[in-house]
């Protein structure tokens, strides 16, 4: 299992807009779609990686419980399905189902919009401000799959809470590790 850490794009970035097609329905969901009122959470998923089979229960949860405070919440693969086909968008759709994923799970299939965030690994997890500035980026907490640390989402939920009570947050913020996103070859 490989263990490939954020690249942690710059706070301040603003968040790149895309227009990806979202398997649940087939539909065009562009980021205006899909942000919040308050904040976006964008997320780079994908079906088999062991990291994000680890956190998805917490993702699930925390797209329910901040979405009701207006956090958007969006999940990407970027994965090149013809080396890794269990990343198919159609096997999306019926993975965002038994998760019970209350947001949005895009496929990017060019890759482009995973290059344009700056995207290196799966889970990769940002959080942009109302104005779509970039405030957190990083891990979603200290649990990896089989290290024994309980998954509670305590990294991103403490920079989804400071941005809800109008604070920064914190600024020493830790890279998310995980399976490096599966290029294609081009």
């Amino acid at each position: 299992m490989a263990r490939t850490p954020s690249n942690m794009l710059p706070l301040g970035t603003k968040a790149p807009s895309f227009n990806l097609i979202d398997t649940a329905t087939n539909a065009l969901r562009s980021l205006e779609d899909v942000k919040g009122d308050k904040g976006t959470v964008v997320m780079f998923i994908c079906n088999h990686c062991p990291f994000v089979i680890h956190v998805n229960p917490e993702i699930s949860r925390l797209g329910k419980e901040y979405q009701a405070k207006g956090v958007g919440f969006i999940a990407i693969s970027s994965n090149d399905v013809i080396n890794y086909p269990q990343d198919a968008p159609h096997l999306m759709k019926l993975k965002a189902e038994e998760e019970s994923y209350s947001f949005p799970y895009l496929y990017d299939e060019t890759q482009e919009v995973a290059r344009a965030y700056d995207a290196a690994c799966t889970p990769d997890f940002y959080l942009f401000d109302e104005d779509l500035k970039l405030v957190y980026r990083g891990q979603l907490d200290d649990s990896r799959p089989g290290n024994g640390i309980p998954l509670t989402g305590t990294d991103l939920r403490n920079a989804m809470d400071a941005l809800l009570e109008g604070r920064s947050p914190e600024a020493n913020q830790k890279p998310s590790i995980g399976c490096n996103i599966k290029w294609a070859d081009n």
